[in-house]
């Protein structure tokens, strides 16, 4: 039966819809894996010991080794990298966070051996965590987590060095008299000896939704390119005469016009890169009246009107190529696959794999990288400008092609727009 056919789609649909958005958000810390976080150690080392027993050590070295151990290396992609390059890594958006072991760390902890049992001020050594606010809110609570849960386990491991380091100094020569006990607090001092600070890396500013403005713009621009095309293909299609208007209890429809597929497209073209430009510009100017931080407001107008073209261009030739079905299609590709796989709320690298391989093309998550890019990175290409500017030329071309060959085969072989059955127009 007629009706049976749309419920089945409709299922088939919903069911796609369930599983890609429920999976990639019901267990992130299950499905973690490469999560690049930057592993900094500017220790200088320091030559701790009683005299004659002195010996040079590096506890910063120790603490990077602990980590590497400690840390699951099929969840987290821990880079040992020096200062500058982990700011370059964090300002290009290519690390969650960093940890960073101070110059002075070893000179602290060997005055915290010896304050334990000396009298006197010390303070304990500091290894600082710092996060990359920019990234995301969920990627950010990620890198706090797993900072804060491997550099417990370092601070017990050198706690325990430490202790023992302090018991070995103290220690009576033979035939002495016994070395004195350390106290509980001592005890307590030393068995968790750092400090461990946590950082935000050039923090968002006010206006940024804790950077979840990128991802909203960027599904605005994809759905206005989508939602509008198809929009554009209905009301031209109805006003050429090849589709019925309803308005309320009447219909209208216009006798068909005597145009080739490729001419009615390029009409469609006309009207979406019209509606580009000025929906970009209406958009720029809602995001600043509602108080958005937008540094580069040109190239962030330039660049979302180029998407909604491109999106735009490519759901019209869908729709010119396959007809009705392709409002199922375009779907499909932007939203039900694109949404999850975009990066924008949680990571790629707590989503299941197959996310990740959708994310090499799908549009969603090239329009936000390159508008996220725009709004926290300054329109720095290694951030994802780059990647999203050249990968909405290729599905801009893409679209483009699609429909010129495909318009032109129809026109080519007379294939007319008219029901099936019906003869040729003259």
């Amino acid at each position: 039966m007629r009706w049976v056919f749309p419920i089945v789609v409709v299922t088939l649909l919903a069911s796609l819809l369930g599983v890609m958005y429920l999976d990639y958000v019901v267990d992130p810390e299950k499905n973690l894996h490469n999560f690049p976080i930057a592993l900094v150690n500017q220790d200088v080392g320091d030559t701790l010991g009683a005299p004659g027993q002195q010996k040079y050590v590096n506890f910063g070295d120790q603490v990077v080794d602990g980590l590497s151990k400690a840390v699951p290396t099929d969840k987290i992609d821990l880079r040992v990298v020096g200062l500058n390059e982990s700011q370059q890594q964090m300002q290009s958006a290519q690390v969650y966070g960093t940890i960073i072991v101070p110059g002075d760390f070893s000179k602290r902890l060997g005055n915290l051996g010896v304050g334990s049992v000396v009298p006197g001020d010390i303070e304990r050594p500091i290894i600082t965590l710092q996060t990359n606010p920019r990234t995301g809110a969920f990627a950010t609570a990620i890198a706090q987590r797993f900072g804060n849960e491997a550099l417990t386990q370092v601070d017990a491991l050198v706690g325990k060095q430490l202790t023992d380091q302090v018991r070995a100094q103290l220690a009576p020569p033979p035939g002495g008299p016994p070395a004195p006990e350390l106290s509980g607090a001592t005890r307590i001092t030393l068995s968790h000896p750092l400090n461990i600070v946590v950082d935000q890396y050039r923090p968002l500013p006010g206006g940024s939704g804790e950077g979840l403005t990128a991802f909203f713009y960027s599904l605005l621009l994809l759905l206005v390119g989508m939602v509008g095309a198809m929009i554009i293909h209905q009301l031209i299609d109805s006003a050429l005469g090849y589709l019925p208007t309803e308005w309320g209890p009447w219909t209208v429809h216009n006798p068909p016009t005597q145009i080739s597929r490729l001419r009615t497209l390029l009409l469609k073209w006309a009207a979406v890169a019209t509606l580009a430009v000025i929906v970009s510009a209406v958009y720029l100017g809602i995001a600043d009246a509602l108080g958005m931080q937008i540094d580069r407001p040109l190239a962030l107008f330039l660049y979302g009107a180029f998407v909604i073209i491109a999106v735009g261009f490519t759901c019209t030739s869908v729709l010119a190529a396959i007809g009705t079905a392709g409002l199922i299609v375009n779907l499909i590709i932007f939203i039900v696959l694109g949404l999850p796989s975009s990066g924008g709320t949680v990571p790629i690298e707590a989503t299941p794999r197959y996310f990740g391989w959708l994310a090499n093309f799908e549009p969603m998550h090239q329009v936000f990288l390159g508008t996220r890019a725009i709004l926290y990175f300054n329109g720095n290409g290694a951030a994802g400008l780059s990647r999203g500017v050249w990968m909405t030329v290729l599905g801009l071309v893409i679209g483009i092609v699609l429909g010129l060959v495909v318009t032109r085969y129809y026109d080519r072989r007379g294939l007319q727009r008219k029901p099936v059955g019906a003869k040729q127009m003259a």
